[in-house]
């Protein structure tokens, strides 16, 4: 039996992981705990193998008002519990960071492998980054850190982007054809690939994702789809939305490029467990 402790009892991926270890009650015990005020400081770490460090702010923001909130939840606060977690003897601390680390899609081809040095464009990204590295040089022979960097999750209940293009492919009868790659990791195969970090004792840095990148069209024609609907794909827009790019982020955010090379991918057992198709229709709940 693995005792898990969640930080962030509101997290999207941690309630996720919870659900999904419930299939094995035998084999794992979780708890969540909240780290908005600091009640948390007095919970004791002792009795855990593992902690799954997933409180932080999870949205891009500009604003630099909120800068300093940036880093004094994702980068101090990761730093403190990891801090807590290996002097009460915890074993393992696993951090979520993001792809975010590595800057912003591009309208060209970009394959993030091995050699990328990570360049955030923004405050989130480089809070992350120096959360990654704060909590790295605690590492030690009885003190395992593991770094997660996923490309965008998504799933059933999850917000952001895929939210947006699902919509917009239950209520569009045409949408821009773009040739583009993205790596994308639902969220059933980002529990697995956590539950086997746990089981098997991990430690280092890694890049979960799916086996099949999404061209941001196929998805939403794969979305409508599943609901009974036919979209037409069409790239009479694809100059507008180019020269829009340029100017605007969002353009860039969903019909840009930015993919890890599967090979940093990959992993000693298969935690990918779920195609294309199937976390559609998962995420849609039409199966």
């Amino acid at each position: 039996m693995k005792n898990i402790l969640i930080t962030g009892v509101n997290s999207y991926v941690g309630k996720s992981f919870k659900k999904w270890l419930e299939n094995s009650p035998d084999k794992y015990s979780v708890d969540s705990i909240s780290l908005r005020n600091d009640t948390w400081k007095e919970k004791d770490f002792s009795g855990y193998d593992a902690v799954l460090h997933v409180a932080g702010i999870a949205h891009v923001s500009s604003d630099p008002k909120m800068e300093e909130l940036y880093y004094k939840v994702n980068r101090d606060l990761t730093i403190e519990a990891a801090k807590k977690a290996k002097a009460e003897g915890v074993r393992q601390f696993i951090f979520m960071s993001s792809i975010i680390v590595y800057g912003d899609s591009s309208s060209d081809k970009r394959v993030i492998d091995k050699k990328t040095v990570p360049t955030p464009s923004n405050f989130y990204g480089n809070s992350k980054l120096q959360a990654e590295d704060g909590i790295t040089s605690l590492e030690s022979d009885v003190f395992k850190v593991v770094i997660l960097r996923p490309p965008m999750i998504y799933g059933k209940g999850s917000k952001g982007n895929y939210l947006k293009l699902a919509k917009a492919a239950k209520k569009l009868p045409v949408f821009p054809d773009v040739d583009n790659q993205r790596s994308m990791l639902h969220i059933d195969n980002l529990c697995e690939f956590i539950r086997l970090m746990i089981e098997n004792e991990e430690s280092g840095l890694f890049f979960p994702q799916n086996s099949e990148y999404v061209k941001t069209s196929e998805m939403v024609r794969l979305i409508a789809e599943v609901h009974g609907k036919k979209i037409i794909l069409a790239k009479v827009f694809n100059p507008v939305l180019k020269l829009l790019g340029l100017k605007l982020g969002l353009i860039n955010k969903v019909f840009g490029n930015l993919i890890y090379d599967q090979t940093m991918s990959s992993y000693e057992e298969n935690y990918q467990i779920r195609n294309l198709r199937e976390t559609i229709e998962l995420t849609e709940n039409k199966r």
